[in-house]
């Protein structure tokens, strides 16, 4: 087993999930340095008062005509690099010079092959292994970061073959001590894979809203009438503009050949509506339905999970306050809070949402002793 303890580590970049990963590293290790560059002072500072960070730079103290100190990373034996996906390129040209010849060099991007073409231009092959932890929050920057993040995500590890077996290891040991689930694959599938299960949805989820907005009346009564089912399967919607546009341009390729799919699939189902025919009507939703229920619940994956139970609390001022209290005085965290006036797919008139899993089952416990019928 490695002894990661003994390691140096650097971050290039340091906000939500570079933070998390820091984080959760600091947790593990407590003896492991951890260095950084970060844009920001502040964020900086923050995770060297928080004892994450041993010491770092930010851009104000770079030297002129450089992304960063590509020299502070020079005896690091794994680097992460936390950039957007279109700014590691020319952070792997300062890294290049200071690499030792052990060194691993590692991402966090949610596309993997333009950051492996570059790898490659750069003859930096024998160092890289991809990464893309598949988890996030809505929330940026480091001072939303937390070690718990990573707990039982998917971490997509693609090693370049030059890198090998022993670096492969080596990674896949850490993302295990991380209390992440290690998968490796190469960046051609990882890529083709999170266009379908990650990219698509998100194109198909920003055209439902966008649809919604154009066809609704003067009234606004579409968006009035937009939760429950409509508000969860849009809610991916609410992602990052600047982070979809990067992903777009950069698998644009797997996405067009996976909505060209979707879109026969649309024409399809579509003919089969407007010409009323009902055992492939069936047979469309069925097969979604079987395929569907074998999901695995467990660990989580490119779309983050929502942690929510529904509560049916009776129609007096005193119920919606007495469900906070119980749960604030048994310190679970609360995400969100609301009263679903559309219950057509949902059952339960309140909707708890929490960070964590942990904070829900012990919602479900309380809330049932007290009386409470919960839905989960």
């Amino acid at each position: 087993m490695t002894d990661f303890n003994t390691y140096r580590f650097g971050f290039v970049g340091l906000g939500l999930i570079g933070g998390s990963i820091a984080r959760a590293i600091r947790k593990a290790f407590p003896k492991a340095v951890i260095i950084a560059f970060n844009p920001s002072a502040d964020s900086l500072r923050e995770a060297i008062a928080d004892g994450v960070v041993n010491s770092g730079r930010s851009s104000d103290e770079v030297p002129v005509g450089h992304p960063f100190a590509g020299q502070d990373f020079a005896d690091c034996d794994i680097i992460f690099l936390c950039a957007p996906v279109q700014k590691n390129a020319e952070n792997l040209k300062e890294l290049k010079p200071y690499l030792t010849e052990h060194a691993i060099v590692t991402d966090i991007g949610s596309t993997k092959r333009d950051i492996h073409a570059h790898v490659r231009e750069l003859s930096l092959s024998s160092y890289f292994i991809g990464g893309h932890p598949m988890t996030g929050s809505e929330r940026t920057r480091y001072r939303n970061s937390k070690a718990s993040l990573l707990e039982n995500a998917y971490y997509i590890l693609t090693p370049e073959p030059e890198a090998g077996d022993e670096r492969t290891q080596v990674m896949t040991e850490l993302v295990k001590s991380l209390r992440a689930l290690p998968i490796v694959v190469p960046c051609e599938k990882h890529d083709y894979t999170v266009a379908a299960i990650s990219h698509v949805p998100h194109v198909i989820s920003a055209a439902l809203v966008n649809l919604v907005q154009d066809s609704d009346s003067e009234d606004h009564l579409m968006k009035l009438l937009a939760a429950g089912g409509f508000k969860d399967i849009t809610r991916i919607s609410s992602s990052s503009p600047v982070m979809w546009e990067q992903i777009c341009l950069t698998n644009g390729d797997n996405i067009v050949s996976l909505l060209d799919d979707y879109i026969a699939s649309l024409t399809d189902i579509r003919d089969r509506i407007r010409e009323k025919e009902g055992d492939p009507i069936f047979t469309f939703f069925d097969r979604a339905r079987n395929y569907r229920e074998g999901f695995n619940e467990t660990g989580r994956g490119s779309i983050q999970p929502l942690y929510t139970i529904r509560v049916d609390i009776a129609d007096r001022p005193a119920s919606l306050a007495e469900v906070v209290t119980l749960l604030a005085v048994n310190a679970i965290s609360i995400k969100n809070v609301g009263i679903t006036h559309n219950r057509e797919y949902a059952e339960g008139v309140l909707q708890v949402e929490f960070y964590m899993d942990k904070d829900r089952e012990k919602a479900i416990e309380i809330l049932t002793l007290r009386g409470f019928h919960v839905y989960h």
